[in-house]
């Protein structure tokens, strides 16, 4: 274990969650959140863009298996980037790795722009995926550190959900992009992910002032810094809202550390809160497969079977209702309460979507892409809600970790193996030309996603309305400060509130 630094005192938990919401909020949501809808862009130009990248003269003489195999490469990253830069995020802080991760995003997504080969093109997803997976650590971390706790279940769904506006951005994009008049074939593909690479730049100009977490600050021997900053928001939402900030009398009293050891942060998530590492594994091993498997090849699916030439319009549509849904439904994963929200979206997703494989044969590319709007709607705010478990129900220390690992987790059972699965389904029923035989895979998504909706109805932990410290105390956290919420058998919910 790491050597002890100092024992403080502090109100600052208390006083971020107090704040009520001003314009300095939506800085963060837009310097941080804004990095699910390069993730969302990504993947739906490579959904989109399957059939540009078969040809040997204009693309790179892919497969359907190779775009399966391009996506998972992807996941395969992200799972590796997540792993990696949620370990460095917890012990150099959340700034620092959220600046890093959007830069190796950038630079690896100008190579795929200029891939010459298959290989080259694999190799640069992989390494996109190493900056996304990196990002979602970093963001779903620093974003629930600096929401105040009455608006943090609406925001973590709807920052999340916004993944779907860089799909329909996506989307959008292929359409003129693919479309031969206007675009030669050979560059078209390649424009779309020069695109994502502009748009990053830009996000990492507004990023350069969000402030690093007073939490990760205070813990790791920095209070005064984490005082400035929390002064300095301080007056900045006074002076943005007009209102006079209360004085909170709650506070916690920590023994600061410069570095938290791995060993311990381990034997927490397995041993301190085993029920929450379990409910966590669902979740995330449920919606990667339902989403990854489904949406990367979607665009395949629509122009194998179904006849279609340009999936742009269609994946538009698909991507526009998973945004509305997490948006629509967002508030009410603060007012409804988490448990019951996230059970029952997960539940009814996976119901939707096993129906919809029952009947797979009888639709048609509208109606199939109508369907998989409606499945999705309820989907999206659940799958949203995955992130937000992960990054409340474990102590600060291992926030960051936590969701890399279960995101790596979760993604390597059920995002890489699905894309793949995918694939190889799709090559299979296309020799064989009919539809129904992709249709295992929708009943694959629909079990894990009812199975992770029971789950989270019997292990959920209503989190809502409620500070991050009293859901899951710091491991820092002096030894006689209240321990409640210190293990899975301490949690005690707190009622819910009713804005």
């Amino acid at each position: 274990m790491a050597v002890e630094t100092g024992r403080i005192t502090t109100d600052i938990p208390a006083r971020l969650d107090r704040l009520p919401w001003a314009r300095w909020h939506w800085l963060v949501v837009i310097g941080l959140g804004t990095v699910w809808i390069l993730d969302g862009l990504e993947v739906t130009i490579v959904g989109s863009m399957s059939d540009a990248l078969k040809p040997h003269d204009t693309g790179l003489g892919m497969s359907s298996f190779d775009v399966g195999f391009a996506g998972a490469a992807y996941v395969a990253g992200a799972c590796l980037g997540a792993l990696v830069f949620g370990h460095l995020t917890d012990r150099f802080g959340r700034k620092r790795l959220f600046m890093v991760t959007l830069l190796i995003y950038t630079v690896a997504t100008v190579l795929t722009a200029f891939s010459p080969t298959p290989w080259w093109y694999f190799t640069a997803r992989f390494l996109t995926g190493t900056g996304i997976g990196g990002e979602y650590a970093a963001i779903n971390s620093a974003i629930d550190e600096l929401i105040p706790a009455p608006f943090r279940g609406r925001v973590d769904v709807a920052i999340n959900g916004s993944f779907w506006v860089g799909a329909v951005v996506g989307s959008l994009l292929t359409i003129p992009l693919l479309d031969p008049s206007i675009v030669d074939p050979a560059w078209g593909w390649r424009l779309a992910f020069a695109l994502g690479a502009v748009l990053a730049v830009g996000i990492l100009v507004v990023r350069r002032n969000v402030p690093e977490s007073p939490r990760w600050l205070f813990i790791h021997g920095r209070e005064d810094e984490a005082e400035d900053v929390v002064r300095g928001i301080e007056r900045t939402v006074e002076d943005e809202t007009g209102e006079r900030l209360s004085t909170p009398d709650e506070t916690i009293t920590v023994r600061q550390r410069k570095t938290i050891g791995f060993g311990l942060i381990a034997r927490t998530v397995i041993t301190m809160y085993p029920r929450r590492t379990i409910l966590c594994f669902a979740l995330f091993v449920g919606q990667a497969f339902l989403y990854n498997a489904f949406f990367f090849t979607y665009g395949d699916t629509l122009t194998t079977f179904l006849g279609v030439k340009q999936t742009g319009w269609y994946l538009a549509v698909f991507a526009a209702s998973n945004f509305v849904g997490a948006l629509v439904l967002s508030p009410l994963f603060d007012r409804v309460g988490r448990v019951r929200m996230i059970a029952g979206t997960y539940i009814l997703s996976g119901v939707l979507l096993g129906g919809a494989g029952l009947f797979l044969g009888d639709f048609t590319a509208t109606t199939l892409t109508l369907m998989g709007a409606i499945v999705f709607f309820f989907a999206s705010a659940g799958a949203s809600a995955a992130y937000l478990t992960a990054s409340e129900v474990f102590p600060m220390e291992t926030r960051a970790l936590c969701i890399a690992f279960f995101y790596a987790i979760g993604t390597a059972a059920g995002g890489i193996s699905g894309p793949l699965f995918f694939g190889w389904l799709i090559d299979r029923a296309t020799a064989d030309k009919d539809i129904t035989g992709i249709a295992v895979g929708y009943f694959v998504g629909a079990v894990l996603m009812i199975i992770g909706g029971v789950v989270e109805a019997f292990l959920g932990v209503r989190a809502e309305g409620r500070s991050l410290e009293s859901i899951a105390q710091p491991l820092t956290v002096d030894d006689d400060t209240d321990p409640s919420g210190s293990s899975d058998d301490t949690f005690t919910p707190s009622p819910t509130p009713a804005g």
